[in-house]
């Protein structure tokens, strides 16, 4: 059994929220009891996580997006009024850890990732430690590695050539970074993953010689929050349940 105060703080130190400019608040957005035997994980606080957690008897649940976005409005109305009731009638916990959880070297989505994908990591995309520049073992072809990812991911990945070129050299950002392809581009890799595609995407894949793979937003994010809730876990000695609540963007 682990206090909300020292759960929280400890993710909080993990992390190291205080570092990152983010447009999202990490860390307890909604306060719920004190002690807690049970969380539940997932990626995104919908209304169907909330009810798979009740269901699962859960005392907070653990989340990379969470709530109160910026430039949202700010007002409890429709949706975000029945998703907080609900965990405030069944006093749950919710916390949501945005960019941090994208960064962390072992429990980030990228890190995990790449552990997934088998990808040696030898860099970060930008300052804050989102995204990474590695390289596989050895070449292989972008039709290999999109089957690969599939088999990873459980999702087929949309395959964007950007020439005949084999993949070693390689870039990755989960979820919507799509528009970091240039960033890519300019450090001479062959290939690029992300998770989400834009009409632009594909030209510049195509025109700047670098293979894009949009391997969803959903699946590339799944397993840096399902690492960081067993983690945390183990340490306070709680029960821990990963809920999928699957999304095919």
């Amino acid at each position: 059994m682990a206090t909300l105060k020292h759960f929280t703080s400890s993710i909080n130190d993990l992390l190291d929220i205080e570092s990152f400019k983010d447009y999202a608040p990490n860390g307890l957005q909604v306060e719920g009891k004190e002690k807690l035997k049970k969380i539940v994980t997932g990626v995104s606080a919908t209304q169907a996580l909330i009810e798979a957690a009740i269901e699962a008897d859960a005392d907070a649940i653990l989340v990379h997006h969470g709530w109160f976005w910026d430039k949202e409005d700010p007002r409890i109305i429709g949706m975000k009024y029945r998703r907080l009731k609900l965990l405030m009638q069944h006093n749950i916990s919710l916390l949501g850890y945005h960019l941090p959880l994208d960064a962390h070297p072992e429990f980030g989505n990228n890190a995990q990732l790449a552990k997934r994908l088998d990808i040696q990591i030898e860099g970060v995309m930008d300052e804050q430690g989102v995204g990474n520049f590695g390289r596989l073992a050895e070449y292989t072809s972008l039709e290999a590695f999109g089957d690969k990812i599939e088999t990873s991911l459980q999702r087929k990945p949309l395959l964007v050539s950007g020439g005949d070129h084999a993949i070693r050299r390689i870039a990755w950002c989960s979820g919507s970074a799509q528009s970091w392809i240039n960033k890519a581009a300019e450090a001479g890799v062959d290939a690029f993953i992300s998770g989400e595609i834009s009409e632009h995407t594909v030209h510049v894949a195509r025109e700047s010689g670098v293979h894009y793979i949009a391997a969803g937003h959903h699946a590339t994010e799944r397993y840096g929050i399902k690492a960081l809730g067993e983690h945390i876990a183990a340490k306070f000695g709680l029960l821990c349940e990963f809920i999928d609540i699957d999304n095919p963007a």
